[in-house]
């Protein structure tokens, strides 16, 4: 679609007279959707969602060491000489119920990260599509009152990374206007300028990798 776009928008410059008939403007999306204050609202946003995430990431891990030292102890308890038979069978009955358990909290704790990664993936993604798609409007808008008959964004790239818009002679950037625009009605908190980059996502927590007496068991008797 992007090839032919460009295509058709080379057929239309080859006309001298369309070209002196119409009016071109530029802007850079990438610049106007950073300096939006609703960006940054978002990327506010999206920061308070992933603590909690984490908060949460480490309330699990948390209990896991616990589940996972109580599991070690009772292990030891198992090899006690001094215990008797009964004594240490119970025991090791026990230990074996607590590496069930930490398998199992393994595995939620690992399914909660990919989850939690997947929401918060997909809630950025959703808000940065109603941030571009009220840009536009408000790019349409201008276009009209200004009289211009095609608009094109020059922060955009082919597939091969070179910008889609590299020169034309009459083209007028009014991306600055169009921020002054965006952010007319911004509130005094979310107007401050300062550098705030488009929402990303944090760098997720490593799923957990089991050290539980039963694995380390296993490998016990691999050696």
């Amino acid at each position: 679609m992007k090839f032919l776009a460009i295509v058709i928008a080379s057929a239309l410059f080859a006309s001298s007279s369309f070209a002196a008939d119409t009016k071109f403007g530029v802007v850079d999306m990438v610049k106007a959707f950073t300096e939006f204050y609703k960006t940054k609202d978002a990327s506010s946003k999206m920061k308070t969602n992933k603590d909690k995430a984490m908060a949460e990431m480490n309330e699990r891990y948390a209990a896991y060491k616990s589940l996972l030292a109580e599991t070690q102890k009772a292990m030891k308890e198992a090899q006690d000489p001094i215990l008797s038979n009964d004594a240490r069978a119970s025991a090791q009955a026990k230990a074996q119920d607590k590496a069930k358990e930490v398998h199992s909290l393994e595995q939620d704790i690992n399914e909660f990260q990919q989850r939690r990664t997947q929401q918060l993936r997909q809630e950025e993604m959703e808000l940065q599509k109603g941030i571009y798609e009220e840009i536009v409007a408000v790019v349409k808008d201008k276009s009209k009152s200004s009289g211009y008959d095609m608009v094109f964004d020059k922060s955009g790239v082919s597939m091969n990374t070179v910008p889609v818009l590299l020169y034309f002679k009459d083209a007028v950037d009014f991306t600055d206007e169009l921020i002054v625009e965006l952010n007319k009605n911004a509130p005094p908190e979310g107007a401050k300028k300062e550098e705030v980059a488009p929402p990303g996502l944090a760098t997720p927590v490593a799923p957990v990798k089991s050290d539980s007496p039963s694995s380390s068991k296993k490998k016990k008797k691999s050696n």
